[in-house]
């Protein structure tokens, strides 16, 4: 197989490139990384040879592309069995899948008024009453999973799976506006940002100088 290529765009506010990013980094998966760049619109320039929907991220399999951040996850989990990139049992797996869905077509809320910027620090901002609600609902699934599944590890599911790089952007939220968060969610929140791959993500994001004026309401 022809090594894998995942395009992304800029690490400081891209939450949807840093999921795949993170699951192929942190599973020890072998990929080229494509990094293109938002203009002030928010559009990815050069994008149009990688994805049919001129978005990030996609991961180029066998030349041919996978788009969407939640359907990039999943091909990983096709292609490497072995790196058991869902939770091994079934009810773990449906629930799993559940908050992933839940993650990408939802908190709407809480991503409009609280974007991701790794490098920015902005206390407070943003919060409303939806988006407490928002963050809530993301309390709750995370202390769930936690003590249903989490036994084996400090992860979701115990040991890391594609939920955990789903949240992980949600964790980069929260520090960045400084959002207050119960015990057990605080300590999932806190073993996302030390996984070696967030961290390595975020150190990168936090060397980038571009500014893009979309992703930037506080500014």
């Amino acid at each position: 197989m022809k090594p894998l290529k995942l395009v992304v765009g800029n690490k400081n506010y891209s939450s949807w490139s840093m999921r795949p990013w993170v699951l192929l980094t942190q599973a020890g998966i072998a990929f080229e990384e494509i990094q293109l760049k938002f203009n002030d619109a928010g559009e990815v320039a050069g994008i149009e040879p990688y994805s049919p929907t001129r978005q990030v991220p996609a991961l180029i399999v066998a030349g041919e592309p996978v788009w969407d951040s939640l359907a990039i996850c999943e091909a990983a989990a096709e292609l490497f069995p072995e790196k058991n990139l869902w939770p091994a049992g079934a009810r773990a797996r449906q629930i799993a899948r559940s908050i992933c869905a839940e993650m990408h077509a939802g908190f709407r809320n809480l991503r409009g008024a609280m974007p991701v910027n790794i490098r920015a620090s902005h206390p407070g901002k943003g919060m409303s009453p939806a988006v407490q609600r928002d963050i809530d609902r993301i309390v709750e699934i995370w202390e769930s999973c936690r003590a249903r599944f989490g036994a084996g590890g400090e992860l979701l599911f115990g040991q890391f799976t594609i939920a955990d790089a789903y949240y992980a952007p949600v964790a980069t939220r929260f520090r960045t506006h400084a959002v207050a968060l119960p015990p057990v969610a605080q300590r999932y929140a806190d073993a996302l940002l030390e996984l070696p791959a967030v961290r390595e993500w975020m150190a990168q994001a936090r060397r980038e100088t571009e500014f893009v004026r979309a992703d930037e309401p506080y500014a």
